[in-house]
């Protein structure tokens, strides 16, 4: 049995059930059941990205009350489980994460990658199929995550990345608006793609319901302060809204209603 409430596991934000769209938090947190004895990791990893995405909650926190939309946010690192991987994925409770070995995720059995998966992934994967069942209309799932700004040496120039699977409605719309206004350097699908494995709650919440989505990332060196969270969330907003508004008036869009 899981050593917390549920409610510790995953939190769902209120918002309107008829809101355009509901947003997603994978890695929330970098919270670490007791149980699992910080998985052998010291101070420094649980604090660094490989354990969460710094700043991806506040984010997703403020487009929820921008929007007045619901949000479900994870609340394990994603070093116990990573909720945006399925079961099958070799990462989904990594060995090792760049430079970091996670001594606690070393030759897991079966029953002990099964007891996460119900423990963890299942709950949050109920929680978002929950809030899409009360939602008065299809809303357009949007997902929200940060990445570091140096990856194994290498700095990433892009700033925000706007990422999609085989549905690309929104993120064109939001390309193109951002193409238009360059305030920040906004690209398609950066740092991250669909062939890296990242796109699983798109996959399995969006586009196995019909439902358009896209999945956002920022570079975790804006994030540093609720002020820089508060900006970037606005800039965020300025792209959806523009997508809202290209959604509402196409063909996909009546065809995904009906």
């Amino acid at each position: 049995m899981i050593d917390e409430a549920k409610s510790n596991v995953v939190s769902i934000l209120g918002g309107d059930r008829a809101a355009d769209i509901l947003l997603i938090c994978e890695h929330a947190s970098n919270h670490i059941p007791e149980r699992f004895d910080n998985l052998g990791l010291g101070e420094e990893a649980l604090k660094s990205h490989v354990a969460w995405d710094p700043g991806a909650a506040d984010v997703t926190r403020l487009l929820a009350k921008r929007f007045n939309a619901p949000a479900v946010l994870s609340g394990i690192s994603r070093l116990v489980y990573d909720c945006n991987r399925p079961p099958s994925a070799k990462d989904a409770m990594p060995e090792q994460s760049e430079v970091y070995h996670i001594p606690g995720n070393a030759n897991l059995t079966d029953l002990q990658k099964k007891q996460r998966v119900e423990d963890y992934y299942q709950p949050f994967e109920d929680a978002i199929a929950r809030v899409l069942g009360e939602h008065d209309i299809a809303p357009i799932l949007v997902t929200i995550h940060s990445f570091t700004p140096t990856y194994h040496g290498k700095k990433r120039e892009v700033e925000v990345g706007i990422l999609h699977d085989e549905d690309s409605l929104i993120a064109d719309a939001m390309l193109d608006y951002a193409d238009q206004h360059e305030e920040l350097c906004v690209r398609r699908n950066e740092p991250y793609g669909a062939e890296d494995g990242v796109t699983h709650t798109l996959k399995h919440h969006g586009i196995r319901n019909g439902l358009a989505n896209v999945m956002i990332e920022v570079r975790n060196d804006l994030l540093q302060t609720p002020q820089q969270c508060l900006d970037i969330s606005l800039k965020i907003a300025e792209m959806l809204d523009h997508a809202l508004k290209v959604y509402s008036a196409s063909p996909d869009h009546r065809e995904r209603v009906v």
